[in-house]
């Protein structure tokens, strides 16, 4: 996979948040077209197919990323129905309705 320089990604990051804080959704044909390009470059770039995960891809392939390091989720520890986390040995699960946005 072609990988995105990060000068690019970072210009993609601030255009799409830019938009996003004037909620460019709800604005004129011109501007949420822009969103959906930006949105869909990104998306291309990263190599993922939406765009909460194209930002989280994005900003960890930016110099000074840390791998362990994703500000951007937060996980909660699932523990099945009756059982505390130390049944699980401090193991956590994760699964798609425990991954939180900010």
């Amino acid at each position: 996979m072609l990988m995105a320089h990060p000068a690019v990604l970072t210009k993609l990051i601030e255009e799409y948040t830019a938009l996003s804080k004037l909620d460019a959704h709800n604005g004129g044909p011109e501007v949420r077209q822009r969103m959906e390009d930006v949105a869909y470059t990104l998306c291309v770039s990263t190599g993922t197919r939406d765009i909460d995960a194209a930002l989280v891809a994005a900003r960890h392939r930016l110099p000074g990323a840390r791998p362990e390091d994703d500000s951007l989720l937060t996980v909660r520890p699932t523990v099945p129905a009756g059982r505390t986390s130390d049944a699980l040995g401090g193991q956590r699960e994760v699964q798609q309705a425990d991954v939180v946005a900010p």
